[in-house]
């Protein structure tokens, strides 16, 4: 073959398929471009629809643009003139390898649709699972997107949080919290706990049932541990736990100024001296 021929090859290639090689790449920029733009509409207009669960938008548009691109991808090789039975036999083949290779890929969708379907978890809520803390922001096809308390972002795979308990503080409505003080066993224990109980009480977050309650929960050497416990809507939790905590240190140390509650300070005795009527120390 000599030079001429060997150049002329490839020019003479494109030109005899410029019109289906020119619709391929149509093909695939119109399918990237309606993938993304699928991706978004279903992001921004999905949770709006009635009756639809928001936590179901993030995996079918991910479902939505990943469809879209395979589609786009087996109709520009139509047109370079490759059969679609060929076609699907390879991208059988090549699911099967994908599927052996990344099993755990795989794992992490089948989690993320059982995940999205039980609904264990929900966009917003907290939830804490396998060393894993943060707000859900998104449950996606592989993985979930988490905020933790402090902003930082968190990525975990699906698979992860389904093989684990779960924790999650926001889906009861209502949640308990538990107040404990640490005072002196000489306390009035009835007036702390009425005191105690007069700040939970006057307290608008405070459900009435079941009503506040305190108690003696431990002993501590010379201290004694009450514990106020109360309950508020899950929403008010941190606020409410945070008043109640500061007002009964404030009220428990009013009270223990009125009793006149304070550490008796004096002089040591000097061990080497005797009075009359005393026994000799104990020196060891």
């Amino acid at each position: 073959m000599s030079p001429d021929e060997f150049l002329l090859g490839p020019v003479n290639w494109v030109r005899d398929n410029a019109v289906p090689f020119g619709s391929a790449l149509v093909v695939l920029a119109a399918g990237w471009y309606l993938s993304r733009l699928a991706y978004r509409l279903i992001r921004r207009l999905l949770p709006r629809a009635y009756g639809v669960d928001k936590n179901f938008a993030p995996l079918l548009a991910q479902a939505a643009r990943y469809g879209i691109v395979v589609f786009a991808l087996v109709t520009a090789l139509n047109f370079l003139g490759v059969p679609s039975a060929s076609i699907y036999a390879v991208l059988g083949a090549a699911g099967l390898a994908i599927a052996l290779a990344l099993q755990g890929t795989l794992a992490n969708i089948a989690a993320g649709l059982m995940l999205v379907w039980l609904r264990p978890i929900a966009i917003g809520e907290y939830v804490v699972a396998d060393g894993v803390a943060g707000v859900v922001v998104e449950i996606g096809l592989f993985g979930t997107r988490l905020r933790s308390t402090s902003g930082l972002y968190i990525f975990t795979p699906n698979q992860r949080l389904w093989n684990s308990a779960i924790t999650n503080h926001s889906r009861e409505p209502r949640r308990r919290v538990d107040v404990n003080l640490t005072v002196p066993d000489t306390i009035n224990v009835a007036l702390a706990r009425k005191s105690m109980l007069r700040i939970a009480t006057s307290d608008k977050r405070v459900q009435v049932d079941p009503p506040p309650t305190v108690h003696v929960e431990a002993f501590v050497g010379d201290k004694i541990v009450l514990q106020m416990r109360a309950w508020v809507p899950t929403p008010d939790y941190l606020p409410t736990l945070r008043d109640i905590t500061e007002k009964s240190k404030l009220a428990i140390n009013k009270l223990l100024a009125a009793t006149d509650e304070q550490a008796v300070v004096s002089v040591a005795a000097d061990p080497h001296t005797q009075l009359p009527g005393e026994r000799t120390p104990d020196l060891s």
